[in-house]
């Protein structure tokens, strides 16, 4: 959560830097060249939760594209296979797992996301 370094066999290597994707976070004080906030997440089964080592993926930033360079039938056959990790028992993590929003819909917890319009409060 929050930290995606440069794995440490690329750094003995002399990579400075190299893209990295997430659906996570990341803290303010880390660095590099990233995308992050990845939705649908991998935890849902998302296209990230396909992707394998040595798989190419082309990044678009004037389209703002991300393509897996795999065929639709390589990634169906990967889809078919993925299995969701188990979700947890009970506690604020069961909570946040069974109710949080992708990023895409603003990472909110879904029951505090309103449906209708309130009217505006009187000031006085």
């Amino acid at each position: 959560w929050g930290m995606l370094p440069i794995p440490k066999k690329l750094l003995k290597e002399g990579v400075r830097d190299m893209l990295r994707i997430s659906d996570a976070r990341m803290s303010g004080t880390s660095y590099g060249a990233c995308i992050l906030h990845v939705s649908p997440e991998a935890a849902i089964g998302g296209t990230l939760a396909l992707v394998e080592s040595g798989d190419m993926i082309e990044v678009d930033v004037e389209a703002r594209t991300i393509h897996l360079d795999v065929p639709e039938a390589e990634l169906q056959k990967r889809r078919e296979a993925w299995q969701p990790k188990p979700v947890v028992g009970r506690g604020y993590e069961r909570m946040f797992a069974a109710h949080i929003q992708q990023a895409h819909d603003g990472c909110d917890f879904d029951f505090l996301t309103g449906t209708e319009r309130l009217p505006e409060p009187e000031i006085h």
